[in-house]
């Protein structure tokens, strides 16, 4: 049996970070500012411990293009290096200096660093062909350092000349990195990545983060007007945000940031992805999927935790009990806010609800914990006189005369208020409530919550003729004969390739629409929803639509078709009343569309 050591080699490890230890080349610059940054910190927490003498200074970080040289230079005020320390750090890959300064300081608020891996350093060598480092040590007396490296296993360490303490790293551009000269390049990536972290950074005489930002604040010392500035800072191009939510934890982990529900009017504006990840102040990445649940992914925002575990490039989340209790949290809070504003403001919930109602329902639909308490604020809107009601509110003021055979109460519901209004007023005119549901996520969010509540079952207002839509009525008298009545289905039994079209004759109100067209609840649903998600669509969308012709044997119009000798203006007047009926489902399109009109136009001339 044999132990032993496993041997790294430099000139086998140097290709493999050159190339592949980050997939985004534009980190390199914010690891190595993030270097600064903990050396910044570091140089505070020994000045306030008293391990640091004299006057700190200016603390900053400097970040600067010579295109003549082709060099892009970082510099920092910080601890700095002695040779001791550039050899134990610098020269053993994967080394880190922040694992002992953390153990060293834990439990000092200042102490907080950005590093943990020991190979931010190396990702220099990605861009560059050769790096320099000038470092002096903050300790008296110190002698300043200087080290080179061009990317192979040799490297130089030898004396210099430097007055201040700090480290000034400088890199050599590789031919493939020279866009790293341009002011403009250089910004983005600052803007990207430096925005928000603790120590000033300059860059072309300008400082370009902002060191204090609002999540890193106290909610008491802010004003509405702070929250707002501060979106507007994230999302120069938004609208002003709904409202927001302050996160701040320090037990049993840490986090804060700020949580903004957005403006949305239309469903196709969701935009997902626009909450940031940050580390220490550092941009980490915008996508959260793993610690933000993923109906709130519809929020905007930052959110900061030192305690999420990142792998190497800081990418990539890694499984964690904590992601798990960060994630339950953000979805507490949100909850507890959005019942707050409901119970203490209910009118401004309610004009906020056409953004809200799609946080709320599409959360309801993916976390049942979340739904136990959105079902105190979850609204319905009437469709006609607009006003709200929850699910209980709703039941009680339905259940009357909206609880069918089997003791569930039937929440009829329009999608399209304008397009089915003559279904909503029929339906209304039986003294039903009719509620909109006219989202996206509408189709999905009623057949869940049809599993999920207890005796509700949802019908859409245009599914049957309104007799028929809390319980079927099967024997429903025309004033007409045996003979008209198979008169009229015989005219009516139009030959539609598309649909499956069925024609009945039954006695409505004489002021009811002559024919009325209904698709069954169950078959539309499914097309509904076969529309938004493609993956459902190929049975669904494939198959022809079941359309029934309700003909209303008690309006007037029949006595008077019935008695027409012409049968071919018969026959056409029969179809342009079928017509109209299936206009207004939206079933008449092209060929037929165009035939209903120029048919209308040579009815009209007689």
């Amino acid at each position: 049996m044999q132990k032993g050591q496993i041997r790294v080699h430099t000139e086998n490890i140097f290709p493999i970070i050159k190339k592949f230890l980050y997939s985004d080349h534009d980190i390199f610059l914010r690891e190595l500012i993030s270097n600064a940054v903990d050396a910044s910190n570091k140089l505070k927490v020994y000045s306030s411990s008293g391990e640091a003498k004299g006057e700190l200074g200016e603390i900053k970080i400097d970040v600067s293009i010579d295109s003549e040289a082709g060099t892009l230079t970082i510099e920092d005020r910080g601890i700095g290096m002695n040779a001791e320390e550039v050899d134990k750090y610098i020269n053993q890959v994967a080394f880190s200096s922040a694992e002992e300064f953390l153990e060293k300081y834990k439990g000092q608020q200042e102490a907080s660093v950005i590093g943990h891996f020991g190979l931010g350093f190396y990702s220099a060598f990605m861009v560059s062909e050769k790096v320099e480092i000038y470092t002096r040590s903050y300790r008296e007396n110190s002698q300043a350092v200087r080290w080179e490296c061009d990317g192979s296993p040799e490297y130089i360490l030898e004396d210099t000349v430097k007055e201040e303490r700090g480290t000034r790293i400088v890199l050599h551009l590789n031919a493939e990195s020279k866009e790293f000269l341009e002011s403009g390049r250089v910004k983005s990536v600052l803007d990207r990545f430096c925005r928000f972290l603790p120590i000033s950074i300059f860059f072309e005489g300008q400082q370009v983060n902002n060191t204090s930002p609002i999540w890193t604040r106290k909610p008491a010392e802010l004003t509405a007007q702070d929250y707002q500035d501060f979106y507007k800072e994230l999302y120069p191009f938004h609208e002003t945000p709904l409202f927001w939510i302050h996160l701040n934890v320090d037990y049993p982990f840490n986090l804060t940031g700020v949580l903004y529900f957005p403006k949305i009017k239309q469903s196709y504006e969701i935009q997902k992805d626009k909450i940031q990840l940050y580390c220490n102040q550092v941009f980490v990445t915008d996508e959260v999927k793993d610690i933000v649940p993923e109906f709130l992914m519809l929020l905007h925002g930052v959110i900061d935790s030192p305690d999420i575990p990142l792998n190497v490039s800081r990418s990539y989340l890694q499984g964690d009990p904590n992601v798990r209790k960060i994630n339950n949290h953000i979805t507490r809070k949100v909850a507890d806010k959005l019942d707050e504003i409901f119970r203490n403001n209910r009118s401004e919930f309610e004009e906020k609800w056409e953004s809200l109602g799609l946080f709320v329902k599409y959360g309801m639909m993916t976390d049942d914990k979340f739904r136990e308490k959105a079902d105190h604020f979850h609204v319905f809107q009437d469709a006609l006189e607009k006003n709200f009601y929850t699910l209980e509110e709703y039941r009680s003021k339905v259940s009357a005369i909206q609880t069918n055979k089997d003791g569930k109460v039937v929440i009829l519901y329009t999608t399209d208020p304008v397009q089915q209004d003559a279904y909503v007023r029929s339906a209304a005119s039986k003294g039903y409530t009719v509620v909109r549901m006219e989202t996206l996520v509408d189709s999905a969010f009623l057949n869940q919550m049809e599993l999920k509540w207890e005796n509700v079952h949802f019908v859409r207002v245009d599914s049957d003729i309104p007799d028929n839509l809390i319980d079927k009525v099967e024997d429903v008298d025309s004033v007409l004969s045996e003979k008209e009545n198979a008169r009229l289905k015989e005219l009516f039994g139009l030959n539609i390739p598309e649909m499956q079209l069925n024609v009945e004759v039954k006695g409505l109100s004489s002021d009811a629409a002559p024919v009325v067209a209904t698709r069954p609840e169950f078959m539309r649903r499914m097309k509904d929803m076969a529309a938004v998600n493609g993956s459902m669509g190929g049975f669904y969308a494939a198959m022809p639509d079941e359309v029934t012709l309700t003909i209303n044997g008690n309006h007037t119009i029949f006595g008077e078709l019935l008695k027409l000798t012409d049968e071919d203006k018969q026959q056409k007047v029969a179809r342009n009343l079928a017509d109209l009926a299936l206009l207004a489902q939206g079933l008449l399109k092209g060929n037929y569309l165009t035939a209903f009109i120029n048919r209308s136009v040579e009815l009209l001339k007689g």
